[in-house]
């Protein structure tokens, strides 16, 4: 007590200490800040609507604006409004919708605000790109380049706009997670009390307007007790520009004229002979002329000639200028029609590649669908472990992650089944496609280049026996139909006697009793099927079908008429020994005895790692039709990469991005020749999007054209994947002339290996 008593009766002058440089800033009555009060009394957020706060440079300075009490300005006169004058810096409040997941984010921003800015900025926060995100105003999708003025919003006023991304299942919209860090926000509720009699208190919506510029510190005062540092009002105006004098200044030499004094002499000498002592001139036949018009002078003439070329030539410059704008408006046109066309090409080709993605996720057919999906799978299974890590702990953490397991394990349920469905459709198609083959007539090209077709009796037997298994695959034919069907079938088998045609009669004769009794067509499902399968199985025999032996793969017999002995090899991951035609192998593998067949290496990239390779199968395409399309005689070293080597050299070697823009969309990269005029190999290639490749394949030399960072990047590249790849055999020599080949100096790999010695 006897300090605090002490401390009352501490003058406030002796209280205030100067501070240089400080800003003066208000203390309530109770001793606290007013900042720091506004941030205990605020709400997180506005009609139960959470708000996320905007991090940025001088939102300290906007709060200690707002809460300066006019009393602090000396002579009793108000600080001075900040605000612009003009409308496009108000701002409005801008409520956004994350759609699918419904989350609303309220933020302030200026009305004069573009919606490209706009997109940009959610995009940061969103952790995903500005280039797969759409704005929608009322169901209608909104330009980058339109503002919030051009959509109707007024100053202080209220929209609500729409957030959506094109690429959902690569970016998805996800609803940002809070801060770490507490930041001001941009729109706080503050409870106002109207009456204190009646204790009745208002909820006021308030925006805080952010500083565009940190002012300067022009000092101030500090209480000693309390803490409370007090500004001057200077900070809170404008700083006072310079007043223009109105004057122009120029320069003395425009305004000097130079004269130059310059004697010429006749080239002809002429003489007159007058009247004089000594000499007569008769004047009898002279003449006297007057001018009847007004004499002109040698520079009034000169003067009008050049009038005249004056005018002359500012016709013609004007007709060559309109010339030349009309060609240059015509170019511009020509340039804006292309840039609008290509980027609706994008656009659509964009559109095109989502909705095929989403129709082979719906509708998996082929292996690269299932590949993806399980990719998709994988990608929501680390998100919603990475979220249940980051926010849950103990107990609840066990059990979230017991829900996730179960989750993943009903989608692999699901995956399961599409793929069993999956499976019975291809089958089908390819027993078709198979008869459609072995039916097919001969055909070959004359000198005249027309296309001969001519049936053979082994096609015309094979295409007989491809319109009966058509037949009998029918489900929706009456039962004379279906009689009329096994009765042909059973005149056909019948011209051979062995033991599958005999089991074909026997099932014949079986279904067609049953028909007769009455049985439904559900229970002969499975009687149908052994007949269509033993009937297949009979098509495939090349003794009673010959065309067939063409396309059947069976094992080559030598002329002795032994079988050849293919290698085989044991498979660790299904235990079998296979051929080696069913192992996939890598182009740096030496041997297939430590691999895995390819069933087994597609089922254990399912169960782990769970990637999908199409994107660099499709980069690994483009390049081989691009080497191709340049007639090189060694297009033959693409094809010996596969998709697991493509997905080394782009991910590992090239970081997954373009070496320029630091582009990730596999979609639009391109993996070319680094020196256009040598062959492309991992160490003299580089990974650029489509419009940068087609400008770098116009370089003739690399070192002229990019700056020195980029150039020893590549070739630090280049020097990883040499060292990766020259396992391959066939790639040696192309080490070998790449490496006997002079390089520049300056621009030289230390190619000597590294010894250690050890004991």
């Amino acid at each position: 007590m006897s300090e605090q008593k002490e401390r009352e009766e501490e003058p406030a002058a002796e209280r205030e200490q100067p501070v240089d440089g400080a800003v003066n800033t208000e203390v309530d009555s109770d001793g606290t800040d007013p900042v720091h009060k506004q941030e205990e009394d605020h709400e997180c957020g506005v009609n139960g609507q959470t708000i996320f706060p905007r991090s940025g440079q001088g939102w300290e300075e906007a709060v200690s604006q707002t809460n300066i009490h006019p009393q602090d300005s000396e002579g009793g006169h108000s600080p001075k409004k900040t605000s612009s004058a003009y409308v496009g810096n108000s701002t409005a409040t801008v409520k956004i919708i994350l759609v699918p997941e419904g989350q609303v984010m309220t933020m302030a921003f200026a009305i004069g605000l573009s919606i490209e800015e706009l997109k940009s900025h959610f995009a940061e926060e969103l952790k995903v790109p500005a280039e797969v995100l759409h704005v929608s105003w009322n169901s209608n999708v909104v330009e980058d380049h339109m503002t919030l003025m051009d959509l109707g919003v007024q100053p202080n006023g209220t929209t609500q706009l729409e957030l959506r991304s094109t690429d959902p299942l690569n970016h998805p919209v996800r609803p940002a997670k809070p801060q770490q860090d507490y930041n001001m926000p941009d729109v706080i509720t503050v409870r106002v009390q109207q009456d204190a009699e009646l204790s009745e208190f208002q909820e006021v919506v308030v925006e805080i307007e952010r500083a565009t510029q940190r002012k300067a510190f022009l000092g101030g005062y500090r209480n000693t007790v309390t803490g409370a540092e007090y500004h001057h009002a200077a900070v809170q105006t404008p700083a006072k520009r310079r007043p223009d004098r109105g004057v122009a200044i120029f320069s003395r030499d425009t305004q000097t004229v130079v004269v130059k004094t310059q004697a010429q002499q006749c080239s002809h000498s002429v003489s007159t002979q007058m009247t004089g002592i000594g000499c007569y001139v008769s004047c009898m036949k002279d003449k006297l002329l007057t001018p009847t018009g007004t004499y002109v002078t040698a520079a009034q003439l000169h003067s009008h000639r050049l009038d005249a070329v004056i005018t002359l030539q500012t016709y013609v410059r004007r007709w060559l200028a309109r010339c030349c704008v009309e060609e240059l408006r015509r170019a511009r046109d020509r340039r804006l029609a292309w840039i609008h066309m290509e980027q609706r090409r994008r656009e659509e080709e964009m559109e095109e590649r989502v909705r095929a993605e989403d129709r082979r996720t719906r509708n998996p057919r082929s292996k690269e669908d299932f590949a993806l999906l399980y990719n998709a799978l994988e990608k929501w299974r680390q998100e919603e472990l990475q979220l249940i890590n980051s926010s849950l702990c103990g107990a609840e953490r066990k059990a979230a992650l017991c829900s996730l397991l179960e989750q993943e394990t009903q989608l692999i349920s699901s995956i399961g089944r599409h793929r069993l469905l999956a499976q019975q459709n291809n089958y089908d198609k390819a027993v078709h496609a198979f008869l459609d083959k072995c039916a097919a007539p001969r055909r070959w090209c004359a000198l005249d280049g027309q296309m001969t077709h001519m049936d053979t009796p082994s096609t015309l037997r094979a295409k007989e026996l491809r319109d009966l298994y058509t037949s009998l695959a029918l489900t929706s034919c009456s039962q004379e139909e279906r009689l009329d069907a096994l009765l042909t079938l059973k005149h056909t088998v019948k011209e051979h006697d062995c033991k599958l045609t005999r089991d074909m009669v026997e099932l014949i004769d079986r279904e067609a009793d049953l028909m007769m009794r009455g049985v439904k067509k559900t229970n002969l499902e499975g009687l149908r099927k052994r007949i269509s399968t033993l009937f297949l199985q009979y098509i495939k025999t090349p003794t009673f079908n010959p065309e067939v032996a063409r396309w059947l793969k069976v094992p080559q017999e030598e002329p002795s008429g032994h079988l050849k002995e293919k290698k085989r090899y044991y498979c660790h991951g299904c235990r079998r020994y296979l051929p080696s035609g069913d192992f996939s192998l890598t182009a740096t593998a030496r041997r297939v005895a430590a691999g895995q067949c390819r069933q087994c290496g597609e089922l254990d990239n399912e169960a782990r790692q769970r990637q999908d390779f199409s994107k660099y199968h499709a980069v690994l395409e483009r390049l081989r039709h691009d080497e191709e399309r340049e007639l090189s005689t060694d297009t033959s070293i693409t094809y010996l990469l596969q998709e697991k080597d493509m997905h080394h050299l782009v991910d590992v070697v090239w970081g997954c991005q373009s070496a320029l823009c630091a582009c990730r969309d596999l979609h639009e990269l391109l993996m070319v020749r680094w020196e256009r005029r040598r062959h492309w190999s991992p160490w003299n290639c580089i990974l650029l999007t489509k419009d940068e490749a087609a400008a770098h394949r116009q370089v003739d030399r690399v070192s002229q054209a990019y700056g020195l960072a980029l150039v020893q990047s590549v070739e630090h590249k280049h020097t990883v994947a040499k060292r990766y790849f020259a396992q391959i055999p066939a790639m040696a020599r192309y080490l070998r002339n790449v490496e006997s080949q002079p390089v520049a100096r300056g621009n030289q790999l230390v190619s000597k290996p590294i010894t250690t010695e050890t004991e």
